[in-house]
């Protein structure tokens, strides 16, 4: 399935997560793509309002972090950035694979760069700026 969303703003591509939430809570990975700028870190904002929203104000960019933990009351997600990552040994070696185990929704900027390692039925994210204030965000998952 393929679904594509037109964002103006920073809160409507929060939005736009916010809507998939329970999308990326079933299939558990959410792979992002998008140059840099793009609003991979926004739309992760609003993956996290919608399952853990009291770490919301804890969201930005993990770039230097490779992962930011979110752990909420009820539900947890974990924000990788593997721009900096060079092969799929130093994937392993950040410890990605046992976030499988933690149970929590799994979101990975720059996935683009690793997309054999991610499962078929992974929520695929791009997001391309169109415009200044205009974000086209496709949506695609296998049923």
């Amino acid at each position: 399935m393929k679904t594509i969303t037109v964002s103006h703003s920073p809160e409507e591509t929060q939005a736009a997560a916010l809507a998939l939430a329970p999308l990326a809570e079933k299939r558990r990975y959410v792979c992002l793509t998008g140059d840099l700028g793009a609003g991979k870190t926004v739309f992760t904002a609003g993956i996290v309002k919608a399952l853990c929203p009291e770490c919301l104000e804890l969201v930005h960019s993990p770039t230097f972090a490779i992962v930011n933990e979110y752990l909420g009351k009820n539900k947890n997600v974990f924000h990788f950035d593997l721009y900096r990552i060079r092969s799929a040994d130093d994937l392993y070696s950040t410890g990605f694979y046992d976030y499988e185990e933690r149970r929590g929704v799994i979101v990975a900027e720059w996935s683009d760069l690793f997309a054999e390692c991610f499962p078929p039925e992974s929520l695929f994210v791009k997001i391309e700026a169109t415009g200044e204030n205009e974000r086209t965000i496709t949506v695609e998952y296998k049923d």
